[in-house]
């Protein structure tokens, strides 16, 4: 589930302000868990390492509904599966984990591709994990997978959204 915080001197700040909109969605038991279905239709997404390139079949969260409930209330993501949330601008970006059953790997990504940093997400934890910079895009992978992959700052992720840089 995204978080929004302002860019600029005032990040300290805004993370220790009270909580956006988003945050007044409530917490789900999680047996119950309902969350929103497949965004379909499934997109190719590659990421470029030293190791070489990996494709993935990734939802589009580019609305804001979309990006507010993300991947909350799944059982399972596959390891070749994830979710792109597109920002209209580029951003310091903070994701946390209310109603999100699974962990998962949260990369952050700047306007031209690039990742910016990597932060790995517990089930239910609801601190806010932002970015270390700007940035446009964000995925979300099975937990574990970037570090399979070898994804680093500075490495590459390509989809039909990121302009080739």
């Amino acid at each position: 589930m995204h978080l929004k915080f302002a860019c600029g001197l005032g990040v300290g700040l805004a993370l220790l302000a009270a909580m956006p909109v988003q945050a007044q969605l409530p917490r789900q038991d999680p047996r119950n868990c309902v969350g929103q279905p497949e965004i379909r239709p499934l997109e190719p997404l590659s990421t470029k390492t030293a190791r070489g390139e990996t494709w993935f079949l990734v939802e589009v969260a580019d609305d804001p509904r979309e990006r507010e409930f993300g991947l909350m209330c799944r059982r399972a993501v596959a390891p070749d599966r994830g979710m792109l949330f597109v920002f209209p601008r580029a951003d310091i970006q903070a994701f946390w984990m209310r109603n999100t059953l699974i962990p998962l790997d949260i990369i952050y990504i700047d306007a031209r591709g690039s990742i910016v940093s990597i932060a790995n997400a517990r089930p239910l934890d609801e601190r806010p994990l932002p970015s270390s910079g700007p940035a446009r895009f964000v995925l979300e992978l099975a937990a574990g997978r970037a570090a399979q992959l070898g994804l680093k700052p500075g490495d590459r992720i390509h989809h039909r959204s990121i302009p080739r840089g």
